[in-house]
């Protein structure tokens, strides 16, 4: 025989293990319905995509007269014809233009010496590979200092915007124009 309190211990255990069972079955309720959620906000992101997209290509498509309109009034563009087009590598290079009588030979493959004797062999000048005239490239320092000119540039855009401080903006102008002094 069971005692009273016996009893009421078992039946408080089975209401234990009820109610656990019970958030047990609903925490994989409340985890179903959230991936439902999940695949739901999944599929409006991508329904919003297309969307999109179809607003895109809509605007596109309705812009073409538009393009068209222009084409035909101000551009002057035609679709190529059929006799545009070249049949071979062949015709293609008999486009090309022969090289001047100065030009250098074209370049066919570049190495690297492993000895290190190419550092005594001085380039000449650059030259165009079509005509054979000397190229000349730019020099750095033939140029303004790029950061002098953006110090520049920036100090009068101070100068201009702040009108409460212009005093203060030209001496940070100064200060820059006599760092960048320093530092030639």
């Amino acid at each position: 025989m069971m005692t009273s309190s016996r009893a009421r211990s078992l039946g408080w255990m089975a209401v234990l293990a009820m109610c656990a069972a019970a958030v047990i079955i609903l925490g994989f309720k409340v985890h179903a319905v959230k991936s439902e959620v999940l695949l739901a906000e999944r599929e409006i992101l991508a329904l919003k995509r297309e969307t999109l997209l179809l607003e895109t290509e809509f605007e596109t498509r309705a812009s073409q007269r538009q393009l068209a309109a222009w084409n035909a009034v101000e551009f002057g563009y035609e679709a190529p014809r059929a006799d545009q087009f070249l049949e071979s590598e062949r015709q293609l290079a008999s486009l090309g233009q022969r090289p001047g009588r100065d030009a250098p030979a074209p370049i066919m493959l570049a190495r690297a010496e492993a000895d290190g004797g190419s550092a005594a062999i001085r380039p000449g000048p650059m030259r165009s590979p079509v005509s054979g005239a000397k190229v000349t490239l730019a020099s750095a320092a033939s140029e303004k200092d790029v950061g002098q000119v953006f110090t520049e540039a920036f100090g009068d855009f101070l100068i201009e915007a702040s009108p409460i401080r212009p005093a203060q903006a030209q001496t940070m102008r100064a200060k820059a124009a006599g760092e960048a002094g320093l530092s030639e």
